[in-house]
């Protein structure tokens, strides 16, 4: 490894061990990148060296229009204050929590210049969530919306590591805007090495525990030179809009660093749902759309109601594609999808298509810059036609902070994703299942046991079982299977108590959408539950 910029060594110290890793490959010229590096240099900072300051970069919800040089001007003096007012260090951990806007993106370069770590949290998380990323990751500062204050406030009450936070969107006296606005625009980077994290991305485990996954300054280049460049192909001034938040890297490579990669410009939605997506492509006049299968599917039958001319390319990722929903968007839109599967441990799509070279049902090729097989149980790569690991590997690739599950995820030098598919006589890959108990719904991961543990905190709820059953529009919704205490009745009004009960202690997008109720769970012998005896109803 290359001499570190960090004078806190936390992420270093807590890698998996060299023999834990997958294999790294970094083939492609552009691909080889110097020992030193910080991204928010070649992200940001070159367009103002280059004379292209004044080019569009960022438009928010609220009416904001920020060009590269104002995107510049206001990380520089976050990040003035993170180092001279908060003492941020090399290497230390910040939370961003905040909806999609211009000033997430401010903070999130201003991590990266101070040579800082920067995790970004999920709106919609509550307290007890935060405690579980604060706590793994030794978070010792946050920037935080001040809409979303609350559950953070209740989770730093818990974890006294968390010495620093700040509000923005504030108009307090102590508020990121009136104390950043003191401090100079200028701002020297980090020398930062290459392989120094600067992002740690939390994923669900199918535990429900969070996992940390590691990404370097060369991982977040890496990305934007082989999908975006060899499959999107974008231009200098296509305007990028989605629906993904920013804490998914799904969002921050398409909303973020895919655009600015190009000196491209996206609109930034504080809210995106599918009604709101498409009047918002016609008033921006965006080129270049990034949502989930379960949005194209609910925004395809009101296409006709919207000027959707200016668009070009749409990307679909997050979960899989059915060849319905592609067919259904294609009849309302004119528009090939372009699909594309990747996770979090590799940061960004690794298999996808372009528009010419689509293919109902199959998700596509490996993409340049990544390898990719079929494994059996074994490890041994399995023959055209047959089902079984998905395994990749490339310039990104699985590193767990501190977490036995590395050992799970990479074998012989393959990361292994959780999920099953298969290579057809094209050789394309075809999607097939996922090969663990993740619920993926609507575009995200979802832990049954995380939900199970919220339900039975409801003093109606003896025994609980939450799966995923498979869904038209959303791919697959949360299900629980409830066996009562004594003394309450099933029925339509518990089983809404219960739903809000889950949305008011977790995360929303988790709650169960569809709830049973039996008189007994479905076990093995030894007292297992039986989950696959759970996704069909009760006698059958």
């Amino acid at each position: 490894m290359i001499a570190s910029a960090h004078l806190d060594t936390f992420t270093r110290d807590n890698l998996p061990p060299p023999e834990l890793w997958p294999e790294l490959i970094f083939e492609l010229p552009e691909l080889q990148f110097p020992d030193r590096l910080n991204c928010a240099t070649e992200l940001l900072d070159r367009w103002i060296a280059q004379g292209q300051g004044e080019r569009l970069c960022l438009q928010g919800s609220d009416g904001k229009r920020w060009t590269y040089a104002d995107l510049q001007s206001q990380a520089n003096r976050i990040a003035n204050l993170l180092r001279s007012d908060l003492g941020v260090l090399p290497g230390n951990r910040v939370l961003l929590r905040g909806a999609n806007t211009p000033e997430m993106v401010a903070c999130w370069f201003a991590v990266q210049k101070v040579g800082a770590v920067a995790v970004a949290t999920m709106p919609l998380l509550r307290a007890k969530e935060l405690i579980q990323v604060i706590q793994k990751a030794e978070i010792s500062h946050a920037l935080c919306d001040v809409r979303l204050a609350e559950e953070l406030a209740a989770a730093q009450t818990q974890c006294p590591q968390l010495r620093s936070l700040v509000h923005f969107h504030s108009e307090a006296a102590d508020g990121l805007e009136h104390r950043a606005a003191g401090h100079s625009n200028q701002f020297s980077n980090v020398d930062t090495a290459a392989d120094d994290c600067c992002l740690i991305a939390f994923t669900s485990g199918t535990t429900g525990a969070p996992k940390g996954t590691m990404h370097f300054h060369r991982d977040v280049l890496a990305i934007c030179r082989c999908w975006p460049s060899h499959v999107l192909k974008p231009q200098a001034d296509d305007i990028f809009i989605g629906s993904p938040p920013l804490a998914f890297t799904f969002g921050l490579g398409g909303l973020v660093l895919f655009p600015m990669s190009v000196g491209a410009s996206a609109v930034l939605l504080e809210k995106a749902s599918p009604d709101s997506l498409l009047p918002a492509i016609a008033k921006y006049r965006a080129t270049i759309l990034f949502t989930a299968p379960t949005s194209y599917r609910a925004m395809s039958p009101l296409v006709a109601q919207h000027d959707l001319s200016s668009l070009r390319k749409c990307i679909s990722a997050g979960e899989a594609l059915p060849a319905a929903t592609r067919k259904l968007w294609k009849d309302a839109s004119g528009i090939e999808l372009i699909d594309g599967i990747g996770a979090t441990e590799l940061l960004h799509i690794f298999i996808s298509h372009d528009e010419a070279h689509a293919k109902p049902g199959a998700t596509g090729v490996p993409v340049p810059g990544y390898q990719a097989c079929i494994l059996d149980d074994e490890g041994r790569v399995l023959p055209a036609g047959q089902v079984g690991k998905l395994a990749v590997k490339g310039p990104t690739g699985c590193r767990y902070l501190n977490d036995e599950r590395q050992r799970g995820y990479v074998l012989n030098g393959w990361n292994l994703t959780g999920d099953a598919y298969l290579i057809d006589a094209d050789g394309y890959f075809v999607y097939q299942a996922r090969t663990d108990d993740m619920i993926i719904s609507g575009g995200y991961n979802i832990a049954g046991p995380e939900v199970e543990s919220a339900l039975l905190a409801h003093p109606a709820v003896a025994e609980c079982g939450v799966v995923g059953v498979a869904d038209e529009e959303r791919g697959q919704i949360v299900k629980a299977v409830v066996v009562l205490r004594t003394g309450f009745e099933p029925g339509p009004d518990l089983a809404k108590t219960l739903q809000d009960f889950v949305k008011a202690s977790i995360a929303p997008y988790k709650y169960p959408r569809a709830i049973e109720f039996r008189n007994q769970l479905p076990r093995t012998e030894t007292g297992k539950l039986q989950r696959f005896r759970l996704r069909v109803k009760d006698g059958e």
